[in-house]
């Protein structure tokens, strides 16, 4: 299947296009296969072991921040484009790495796909480096082409565009695992925080109330089996006084706060509330979601008597209108085992609070 026009090839985000036998989508392609933050990532060998590969491997195998140990934002499996398997092919997320200068055998398997019409609209514009493509091989597939006519402009451009390359996989990933988390949800939590705290959440019907407190909530998801992890989200309201609370020193003084007086190893014993671990500093991030000035705070957590451990993601948002502040927190207990796709979890279900929810007349 040829590319036919770099006309089509448009800086990543700002359009999406298919590719097919025919015009649009096609019924008859099988479903894309993979499991949640996994990326199948083609490209020459030669090519991945150089300056090209420690690139990607800086956008898609980054550490993921505040972690007890090394953990990679996705799951990447490196293949020769040679050995693009139609199995290969069914993955959900698909990722191709060329430059139209390399002769080697995989980037020429890349290449192919291009017209020469295509390398000179590249050539006369170094800017163009990507190529969105949907279910191209297999329906809900994402495949993303990364181009250059050299290696220099190619990582240039990967070093310009790496938030919005992760960005990318991160939204897609966390709106297919939505699908699955929100197909059935906790009416009981879901009232108690209109009530409680005038917010909108989205807590899986696995989720179960843990405490209720005035304007705090916890819902707690347990493992069920040392196989899986123990799941719990809060949150929290309180008045907005002053832009010092936004302060990374105030958010973890806030968290101690709240978790010291709500949430124990053991209710029976006062001296296991949660602490934050100071050891590995937390790392935060300034957003805006939904037009409200977000704080995301990622990081480990102890009791204070080292009963148990783990890690957290929070976020502290800001409604002004309301004059309210909202802290809502994520964490998990896991021993020895990874924990990126639990925080994935907690990050879906976080990301889904309506914080500037207002109860509709007659409810």
């Amino acid at each position: 299947m040829k590319i036919i026009h770099l006309l089509l090839v448009i800086l990543l985000g700002a359009l999406t296009i298919s590719c097919g036998e025919g015009e649009g989508f096609s019924s008859a392609k099988p479903k894309s296969k993979g499991t949640i933050g996994e990326i199948v990532l083609a490209i020459d060998s030669t090519k991945w072991a150089g300056p090209v590969g420690e690139e990607l491997r800086g956008i898609f195998m980054a550490d993921i921040p505040g972690m007890l140990r090394s953990e990679p934002l996705f799951k990447v499996h490196r293949v020769d484009p040679r050995a693009m398997t139609r199995m290969l092919k069914m993955y959900t997320n698909l990722v191709f790495v060329t430059t139209f200068d390399d002769k080697k055998g995989g980037s020429q398997a890349i290449n192919a796909q291009f017209t020469q019409e295509s390398k000179d609209k590249a050539a006369a514009d170094p800017s163009l480096y990507s190529l969105r493509m949907e279910d191209e091989f297999a329906q809900g597939q994402e495949v993303l082409y990364l181009y250059g006519n050299n290696e220099e402009e190619l990582i240039a451009n990967l070093k310009k565009h790496k938030d919005q390359l992760q960005n990318l996989f991160e939204v897609r990933e966390r709106e297919r695992l939505g699908k699955a988390l929100f197909a059935r949800l906790n009416a009981a939590a879901q009232k108690e925080a209109n009530k409680t705290l005038g917010i909108e959440i989205m807590p899986p019907v696995s989720y179960q109330i843990a405490k209720i407190a005035p304007s705090f909530l916890w819902l707690r998801q347990p493992a069920g089996s040392d196989r899986r992890p123990d799941i719990s989200v809060y949150y929290y309201e309180t008045d907005y006084t002053n832009e010092t609370q936004t302060f990374p020193e105030n958010i973890l003084s806030l968290r101690d706060s709240i978790a010291g007086q709500h949430i124990f190893a053991d209710p029976e014993d006062l001296n296991s509330f949660m602490t934050s671990e100071k050891q590995i500093p937390p790392a935060f991030r300034n957003l805006v979601i939904n037009d409200n000035f977000t704080v995301e705070i990622r990081g480990t957590w102890k009791t204070n008597n080292l009963s148990m451990g783990g890690t957290y993601l929070g976020y502290l948002m800001i409604d002004q209108k309301k004059g309210k502040l909202y802290y809502m927190e994520g964490f998990v207990y896991f021993p020895n085992e990874l924990h990126g796709d639990a925080l994935r979890e907690i990050q879906t279900v976080l990301l889904n609070t309506n914080i500037s929810w207002t109860e509709s007349p007659g409810t």
